[in-house]
Protein backbone atom coordinates (compact mmCIF):
# COMPACT_ATOMS: atom_id res chain seq x y z
CA UNK A 1 0.00 0.00 0.00
CA UNK A 2 2.77 2.69 1.24
CA UNK A 3 4.63 1.83 -2.01
CA UNK A 4 1.16 3.52 -4.38
CA UNK A 5 0.96 6.48 -1.76
CA UNK A 6 2.09 9.65 -3.83
CA UNK A 7 2.46 12.45 -1.47
CA UNK A 8 1.91 15.91 -2.53
CA UNK A 9 1.66 19.42 -1.43
CA UNK A 10 -1.84 20.79 -0.13
CA UNK A 11 -4.42 21.86 -1.01
CA UNK A 12 -5.64 18.45 -2.27
CA UNK A 13 -8.53 18.95 -4.57
CA UNK A 14 -10.81 16.25 -6.08
CA UNK A 15 -13.18 16.90 -9.25
CA UNK A 16 -15.57 15.22 -10.88
CA UNK A 17 -15.41 17.63 -13.68
CA UNK A 18 -13.26 15.45 -17.14
CA UNK A 19 -12.09 16.66 -19.94
CA UNK A 20 -14.81 15.24 -21.98
CA UNK A 21 -17.21 17.37 -19.76
CA UNK A 22 -15.36 20.30 -19.86
CA UNK A 23 -15.44 20.21 -23.76
CA UNK A 24 -18.99 19.39 -23.46
CA UNK A 25 -19.93 22.43 -21.87
CA UNK A 26 -17.77 25.11 -23.82
CA UNK A 27 -19.90 23.57 -27.04
CA UNK A 28 -23.17 24.22 -25.35
CA UNK A 29 -21.89 27.49 -24.48
CA UNK A 30 -20.29 28.32 -28.12
CA UNK A 31 -24.20 26.98 -29.56
CA UNK A 32 -25.80 30.90 -28.76
CA UNK A 33 -22.85 32.00 -31.58
CA UNK A 34 -23.36 29.40 -33.91
CA UNK A 35 -26.88 30.17 -34.38
CA UNK A 36 -26.44 33.46 -34.61
CA UNK A 37 -23.69 32.98 -37.27
CA UNK A 38 -26.31 30.83 -39.27
CA UNK A 39 -29.39 33.68 -38.93
CA UNK A 40 -26.57 36.44 -40.33
CA UNK A 41 -24.61 34.26 -42.50
CA UNK A 42 -26.89 31.31 -43.59
CA UNK A 43 -26.78 27.91 -44.33
CA UNK A 44 -22.77 27.98 -45.21
CA UNK A 45 -22.25 29.16 -41.77
CA UNK A 46 -22.74 24.85 -40.49
CA UNK A 47 -20.60 24.06 -43.82
CA UNK A 48 -17.54 25.89 -42.74
CA UNK A 49 -18.23 24.62 -38.72
CA UNK A 50 -18.39 20.87 -39.93
CA UNK A 51 -15.93 20.63 -42.17
CA UNK A 52 -13.62 22.47 -39.83
CA UNK A 53 -15.10 19.84 -36.81
CA UNK A 54 -14.86 16.74 -39.06
CA UNK A 55 -11.01 17.65 -40.35
CA UNK A 56 -9.98 18.66 -36.84
CA UNK A 57 -11.36 14.68 -35.87
CA UNK A 58 -9.97 13.36 -38.50
CA UNK A 59 -6.56 14.74 -38.33
CA UNK A 60 -6.27 14.23 -34.78
CA UNK A 61 -7.60 10.24 -35.14
CA UNK A 62 -5.08 9.54 -38.08
CA UNK A 63 -2.02 11.37 -36.42
CA UNK A 64 -2.72 9.16 -33.05
CA UNK A 65 -3.20 5.85 -35.01
CA UNK A 66 0.11 6.57 -37.42
CA UNK A 67 2.25 7.22 -33.83
CA UNK A 68 0.42 4.78 -31.81
CA UNK A 69 -1.06 6.73 -29.38
CA UNK A 70 -4.15 6.06 -27.49
CA UNK A 71 -6.86 7.95 -29.03
CA UNK A 72 -8.47 11.14 -27.70
CA UNK A 73 -11.15 11.97 -29.98
CA UNK A 74 -13.47 11.20 -27.59
CA UNK A 75 -12.53 13.60 -24.76
CA UNK A 76 -14.00 16.19 -27.48
CA UNK A 77 -11.19 18.79 -27.71
CA UNK A 78 -10.60 18.30 -31.57
CA UNK A 79 -14.31 19.24 -31.92
CA UNK A 80 -14.00 22.66 -29.83
CA UNK A 81 -10.25 23.07 -31.43
CA UNK A 82 -12.38 23.05 -34.91
CA UNK A 83 -15.54 24.98 -33.74
CA UNK A 84 -13.53 27.86 -32.72
CA UNK A 85 -11.14 28.00 -35.83
CA UNK A 86 -14.47 28.17 -37.96
CA UNK A 87 -15.87 30.62 -35.57
CA UNK A 88 -12.02 32.52 -36.67
CA UNK A 89 -12.86 32.51 -40.62
CA UNK A 90 -15.28 34.51 -42.63
CA UNK A 91 -18.41 32.48 -44.45
CA UNK A 92 -16.72 32.93 -47.76
CA UNK A 93 -13.80 30.79 -46.93
CA UNK A 94 -13.27 28.10 -49.27
CA UNK A 95 -13.77 25.15 -47.23
CA UNK A 96 -10.25 23.04 -48.28
CA UNK A 97 -8.67 26.06 -47.11
CA UNK A 98 -11.29 25.17 -43.41
CA UNK A 99 -10.16 21.77 -43.50
CA UNK A 100 -5.91 22.44 -44.20
CA UNK A 101 -6.32 25.14 -41.31
CA UNK A 102 -8.22 22.34 -38.91
CA UNK A 103 -5.31 20.00 -39.30
CA UNK A 104 -2.18 22.57 -38.82
CA UNK A 105 -4.30 23.54 -35.36
CA UNK A 106 -4.73 19.75 -34.27
CA UNK A 107 -1.31 18.17 -36.05
CA UNK A 108 1.21 21.06 -35.65
CA UNK A 109 -0.08 23.30 -32.87
CA UNK A 110 -1.39 20.36 -30.72
CA UNK A 111 -0.37 16.54 -31.07
CA UNK A 112 3.23 17.63 -31.92
CA UNK A 113 3.84 18.80 -28.36
CA UNK A 114 2.57 15.85 -26.89
CA UNK A 115 -1.60 15.97 -27.12
CA UNK A 116 -3.79 18.34 -25.39
CA UNK A 117 -2.64 19.86 -22.20
CA UNK A 118 0.83 19.75 -23.61
CA UNK A 119 0.42 22.24 -26.22
CA UNK A 120 2.16 25.75 -25.61
CA UNK A 121 -0.19 27.92 -27.63
CA UNK A 122 -3.94 28.15 -28.63
CA UNK A 123 -4.33 25.86 -31.45
CA UNK A 124 -7.16 27.31 -33.22
CA UNK A 125 -5.87 30.67 -32.35
CA UNK A 126 -2.54 29.76 -34.08
CA UNK A 127 -4.23 27.94 -36.83
CA UNK A 128 -6.19 31.27 -38.32
CA UNK A 129 -2.78 33.48 -38.16
CA UNK A 130 -1.06 30.90 -39.95
CA UNK A 131 -4.41 30.63 -42.65
CA UNK A 132 -3.75 34.61 -42.01
CA UNK A 133 -0.43 34.33 -43.74
CA UNK A 134 -0.83 31.77 -46.20
CA UNK A 135 -4.61 33.07 -47.57
CA UNK A 136 -4.66 36.15 -47.04
CA UNK A 137 -6.79 37.37 -49.71
CA UNK A 138 -9.45 34.63 -48.78
CA UNK A 139 -9.01 35.37 -44.60
CA UNK A 140 -9.95 39.19 -45.69
CA UNK A 141 -12.31 38.97 -47.81
CA UNK A 142 -15.86 39.82 -45.75
CA UNK A 143 -19.44 39.00 -46.66
CA UNK A 144 -22.10 41.61 -45.14
CA UNK A 145 -24.72 39.77 -42.55
CA UNK A 146 -28.03 38.54 -44.17
CA UNK A 147 -27.02 38.87 -47.76
CA UNK A 148 -26.23 34.99 -47.54
CA UNK A 149 -29.79 34.27 -46.75
CA UNK A 150 -31.30 37.17 -49.04
CA UNK A 151 -29.06 35.96 -52.11
CA UNK A 152 -28.19 32.37 -51.67
CA UNK A 153 -24.27 32.96 -52.58
CA UNK A 154 -21.69 33.89 -50.01
CA UNK A 155 -19.97 36.34 -52.35
CA UNK A 156 -23.15 38.42 -53.59
CA UNK A 157 -22.43 40.94 -51.50
CA UNK A 158 -19.29 42.05 -49.87
CA UNK A 159 -18.72 44.91 -46.90
CA UNK A 160 -15.94 45.85 -44.71
CA UNK A 161 -15.63 44.84 -40.91
CA UNK A 162 -16.52 47.68 -38.36
CA UNK A 163 -12.80 47.44 -37.54
CA UNK A 164 -11.65 47.74 -40.99
CA UNK A 165 -14.10 50.74 -41.11
CA UNK A 166 -12.64 52.58 -37.72
CA UNK A 167 -9.08 51.83 -39.21
CA UNK A 168 -9.78 53.47 -42.47
CA UNK A 169 -11.76 56.40 -41.06
CA UNK A 170 -15.04 56.09 -41.91
CA UNK A 171 -16.91 56.53 -38.91
CA UNK A 172 -20.57 57.18 -41.04
CA UNK A 173 -20.39 54.18 -42.78
CA UNK A 174 -20.16 52.09 -39.40
CA UNK A 175 -22.64 49.45 -37.63
CA UNK A 176 -24.98 51.46 -34.84
CA UNK A 177 -24.26 50.06 -31.49
CA UNK A 178 -27.59 47.65 -31.58
CA UNK A 179 -26.10 45.93 -34.73
CA UNK A 180 -23.05 45.23 -33.24
CA UNK A 181 -24.51 43.58 -30.27
CA UNK A 182 -27.11 41.60 -31.70
CA UNK A 183 -24.49 40.49 -34.66
CA UNK A 184 -25.95 42.07 -37.82
CA UNK A 185 -22.32 43.33 -39.45
CA UNK A 186 -19.57 41.84 -41.49
CA UNK A 187 -16.68 39.58 -39.68
CA UNK A 188 -15.64 36.37 -38.91
CA UNK A 189 -18.29 33.45 -38.37
CA UNK A 190 -18.52 33.60 -34.78
CA UNK A 191 -17.46 36.99 -33.55
CA UNK A 192 -20.24 39.01 -34.11
CA UNK A 193 -22.70 38.71 -31.85
CA UNK A 194 -22.02 40.06 -28.42
CA UNK A 195 -25.05 39.00 -27.24
CA UNK A 196 -24.85 35.50 -28.04
CA UNK A 197 -20.98 35.55 -26.55
CA UNK A 198 -22.15 37.00 -23.36
CA UNK A 199 -24.44 33.83 -23.20
CA UNK A 200 -22.07 31.73 -23.63
CA UNK A 201 -20.11 33.39 -20.97
CA UNK A 202 -22.61 33.14 -18.29
CA UNK A 203 -22.48 29.95 -19.17
CA UNK A 204 -19.33 28.82 -18.86
CA UNK A 205 -19.14 31.07 -15.55
CA UNK A 206 -21.71 29.39 -14.00
CA UNK A 207 -20.49 26.01 -14.50
CA UNK A 208 -16.87 27.22 -13.40
CA UNK A 209 -14.96 25.81 -16.17
CA UNK A 210 -13.45 29.27 -16.51
CA UNK A 211 -13.06 32.26 -14.17
CA UNK A 212 -13.46 35.70 -14.61
CA UNK A 213 -10.33 36.94 -14.23
CA UNK A 214 -8.72 37.31 -17.71
CA UNK A 215 -12.20 38.01 -19.75
CA UNK A 216 -13.22 40.83 -17.66
CA UNK A 217 -9.84 42.20 -17.24
CA UNK A 218 -8.64 41.61 -21.05
CA UNK A 219 -12.24 43.42 -22.37
CA UNK A 220 -11.78 46.26 -19.46
CA UNK A 221 -8.38 47.09 -20.38
CA UNK A 222 -9.20 47.45 -24.31
CA UNK A 223 -12.07 49.83 -22.67
CA UNK A 224 -9.80 51.64 -20.47
CA UNK A 225 -7.03 52.28 -23.34
CA UNK A 226 -8.94 52.86 -26.17
CA UNK A 227 -10.79 55.58 -24.23
CA UNK A 228 -7.85 57.12 -23.19
CA UNK A 229 -6.43 57.46 -26.62
CA UNK A 230 -9.46 59.02 -27.55
CA UNK A 231 -10.97 56.03 -29.69
CA UNK A 232 -14.74 54.79 -29.09
CA UNK A 233 -14.45 52.01 -26.34
CA UNK A 234 -18.17 50.46 -26.58
CA UNK A 235 -17.52 50.53 -30.58
CA UNK A 236 -13.65 48.42 -29.95
CA UNK A 237 -15.35 45.74 -27.34
CA UNK A 238 -18.27 44.87 -29.84
CA UNK A 239 -16.31 44.46 -33.14
CA UNK A 240 -14.15 41.98 -34.03
CA UNK A 241 -12.98 39.11 -32.08
CA UNK A 242 -12.38 40.57 -28.53
CA UNK A 243 -15.04 39.00 -27.17
CA UNK A 244 -14.61 35.41 -28.69
CA UNK A 245 -11.15 35.55 -28.06
CA UNK A 246 -11.34 37.11 -23.89
CA UNK A 247 -14.28 34.15 -23.52
CA UNK A 248 -13.23 30.89 -25.53
CA UNK A 249 -9.87 31.21 -26.16
CA UNK A 250 -7.57 33.82 -23.73
CA UNK A 251 -9.49 31.24 -21.18
CA UNK A 252 -7.81 27.91 -22.56
CA UNK A 253 -6.24 25.81 -19.86
CA UNK A 254 -2.94 24.72 -21.63
CA UNK A 255 -1.96 27.78 -23.19
CA UNK A 256 -2.80 30.76 -20.32
CA UNK A 257 -1.70 30.76 -16.69
CA UNK A 258 -2.94 28.43 -13.83
CA UNK A 259 -3.09 31.41 -10.99
CA UNK A 260 -5.57 33.71 -10.37
CA UNK A 261 -3.25 36.73 -10.82
CA UNK A 262 -1.73 35.03 -13.94
CA UNK A 263 -4.78 35.32 -15.08
CA UNK A 264 -5.10 38.78 -14.85
CA UNK A 265 -1.43 39.63 -16.25
CA UNK A 266 -2.31 37.64 -19.11
CA UNK A 267 -5.61 39.65 -19.50
CA UNK A 268 -3.58 43.02 -19.23
CA UNK A 269 -1.05 42.09 -21.54
CA UNK A 270 -3.68 40.61 -24.68
CA UNK A 271 -5.22 44.15 -24.02
CA UNK A 272 -2.79 46.68 -24.56
CA UNK A 273 -1.63 44.52 -27.70
CA UNK A 274 -4.59 44.22 -28.82
CA UNK A 275 -5.26 48.06 -28.91
CA UNK A 276 -1.72 48.76 -30.21
CA UNK A 277 -2.24 46.75 -32.96
CA UNK A 278 -6.03 47.88 -33.49
CA UNK A 279 -4.97 52.03 -33.27
CA UNK A 280 -1.45 51.75 -35.14
CA UNK A 281 -0.84 48.63 -36.09
CA UNK A 282 -1.27 48.02 -40.52
CA UNK A 283 -4.03 45.18 -39.35
CA UNK A 284 -7.43 46.47 -37.79
CA UNK A 285 -7.86 43.81 -35.38
CA UNK A 286 -5.41 42.44 -32.96
CA UNK A 287 -6.93 39.79 -30.76
CA UNK A 288 -4.85 36.35 -32.27
CA UNK A 289 -1.77 38.19 -32.08
CA UNK A 290 -2.23 38.80 -28.79
CA UNK A 291 -2.88 36.05 -27.62
CA UNK A 292 -0.52 34.47 -29.11
CA UNK A 293 2.50 36.50 -27.80
CA UNK A 294 0.50 36.41 -24.29
CA UNK A 295 0.92 32.30 -24.52
CA UNK A 296 4.35 32.34 -25.22
CA UNK A 297 4.84 34.41 -21.52
CA UNK A 298 2.20 32.06 -19.78
CA UNK A 299 5.06 29.36 -18.39
CA UNK A 300 6.80 32.77 -17.15
CA UNK A 301 3.70 34.47 -16.11
CA UNK A 302 2.96 31.26 -14.05
CA UNK A 303 5.93 31.14 -12.70
CA UNK A 304 5.95 34.67 -11.01
CA UNK A 305 2.89 34.60 -9.55
CA UNK A 306 2.72 31.03 -7.94
CA UNK A 307 2.22 31.03 -4.56
CA UNK A 308 5.16 29.25 -1.94
CA UNK A 309 3.59 26.16 0.01
CA UNK A 310 3.08 27.05 3.26
CA UNK A 311 5.72 26.15 5.73
CA UNK A 312 8.28 25.61 2.22
CA UNK A 313 12.14 26.42 3.06
CA UNK A 314 14.03 28.26 0.37
CA UNK A 315 17.52 27.58 0.20
CA UNK A 316 19.97 30.42 -1.08
CA UNK A 317 22.78 29.64 -3.11
CA UNK A 318 26.08 30.15 -1.23
CA UNK A 319 24.23 29.94 1.99
CA UNK A 320 25.96 27.97 4.91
Amino acid sequence: MSENMIVSVSPHVRSGMTTQKIMAIVLIALIPAFAASIVFFGARAIAVVAVCACAAVISEYIFEKITKRPSTIGDLSAVVTGVLLAFNLPVSIPLWMAALGSAVAIVVVKQLFGGIGKNFANPAITARIVMLLAFPTAMTTWTAANTVIHTGAVDAVTGATPLGLMAAGETAALPGLSELFFGQCAGCLGETSALALLIGFVILLCTGVITWHTPVVYVATVFVFTWLIGEDPVRHILSGGLLLGAIFMATDYSSTPSTAWGRVIFGLGAGIITTFIRVWGNYPEGVSFSILLMNILTPHISNWTRSKPLGMIVEKKGAN
